[in-house]
């Protein structure tokens, strides 16, 4: 979907760049590629390169020309063939000579910044498979460049802070998250398969998402959909029935043109059990004082230790085996991170997804999670579905 250039965004890639010396970027992940020009690639073969002064150039998939001139917030658009008659190679070793041809081409070789060091990447707009680069294609750059750095540091700091525009993709994103729990707890009774219930979540962001609110050109889901003693860390999705009066447990991801949530909701079909009223009590006690630790200002590794300190006292030590808060914007999960072996502290602008949890031995537990923007005042929850899922009218 087209935006306005969100020149906020790049003009703090560029100060990063200047103060590291950097002539360009050149970034293959899909969503580096979505951070810096609008463009959300259909098979993640793309490259964009992206220079300290001028425009940027987006090296495109062919069949694509159509969808990076309607989205892309640079007009430079070199195309490469998905198919070459006269060239048996993969298609993304057409983007690499396309990428190494641009640098030349603009004097952009002295020293640039490449993905050296990705733990992970967002997937690709078309089926959700990584594409990762091969040594052929690191290799590359050392031909042309004068000094190969590693750009994913700078690409992180400059991701780490949310800008308006980013911040009103992700709202998107949150309330189709909202719009598709509200729909599937009006639908799931139990009996049903867990695989069946996210079914129905999933097809709704994808059929509400497309077109939403004439802002949002691809939604999609993905969920896990645990219920009662099948609630666990991490397990895939089964054919375990929902349970009556007992949690069902979503773990969800949600993505907007390449902006996404990290969430977990949910829902009890009747009469929530005993047991579980004491656990929600004690989660969402902890949930509440995390939220309220999270400000401008405050450490992540204190918010991890706080976190971790209240589910002990509340009997539960070890717990959760997870991480307790991280980053999320053009990945589910993206620096920065909360935990004690690291540093640094919550900044304004910043959206983090916080989410303790419990689970119990043999299967059963909660987690909570939502996603929280930082602002002057403290921070704004971003999703409106409740975290205390006792105020959601019951069903048998």
């Amino acid at each position: 979907m087209a935006w306005p250039i969100d020149r906020l965004k790049l003009n703090r890639v560029r100060a990063l760049m200047k103060d590291q010396d950097l002539t360009a970027l050149v970034v293959r992940a899909p969503d580096n590629i979505v951070y810096l020009t609008n463009y959300w690639p259909m098979k993640g073969y793309d490259a964009v390169v992206f220079p300290c002064q001028g425009e940027a150039t987006l090296i495109a998939i062919e069949p694509q020309l159509a969808d990076a001139q309607r989205n892309s917030w640079t007009e430079d658009i070199r195309l490469f063939k998905s198919y070459h008659p006269s060239d048996p190679r993969p298609p993304q070793y057409r983007a690499l000579d396309q990428a190494l041809a641009v640098l030349k081409e603009r004097s952009l070789t002295d020293k640039i910044g490449i993905e050296l060091n990705m733990g992970t990447q967002a997937a690709d707009r078309m089926v959700g498979e990584p594409t990762t680069p091969t040594q052929t294609y690191f290799d590359g750059f050392h031909g042309v460049a004068g000094e190969v750095v590693d750009a994913t540091p700078l690409l992180n700091q400059a991701r780490g802070i949310k800008t308006p525009q980013e911040i009103e993709r992700m709202r998107l994103a949150n309330e189709l998250a909202a719009l598709a729990m509200e729909h599937t707890r009006e639908r799931m009774r139990p009996g049903m398969k867990e695989s069946e219930v996210g079914g129905i979540y999933e097809s709704v962001v994808h059929g509400f998402g497309v077109g939403y609110k004439g802002k949002v050109e691809m939604a999609r889901a993905f969920t896990l959909v645990w219920s009662g003693k099948g609630i666990a860390t991490f397990t895939a999705t089964g054919d375990r029935p929902i349970q009556k009066n007992e949690p069902t447990l979503f773990e969800i991801w949600v993505c907007a043109d390449g902006y996404w949530t990290d969430l977990t909701k949910n829902v009890c079909p009747g009469e929530l059990a005993p047991e579980y009223h004491k656990l929600l009590d004690l989660l969402l006690k902890v949930f509440h004082e995390a939220a309220a630790y999270s400000h401008d200002g405050a450490s992540f590794p204190e918010l991890d230790r706080l976190v971790r300190a209240r589910i002990a006292e509340g009997g539960y030590p070890g717990q959760p085996s997870h991480p307790i808060c991280h980053g999320v914007g053009a990945r589910a999960h993206e620096p920065p991170y909360a935990h004690q072996a690291g540093g640094g502290t919550i900044q304004k602008g910043m959206v983090l997804a916080i989410e303790p949890g419990i689970y119990w031995e043999g299967g059963g537990g909660l987690r909570l999670e939502d996603d929280f923007l930082i602002t002057d005042s403290g921070n704004e929850k971003l999703c409106p579905y409740p975290d205390d899922f006792r105020l959601l009218a019951r069903r048998p």
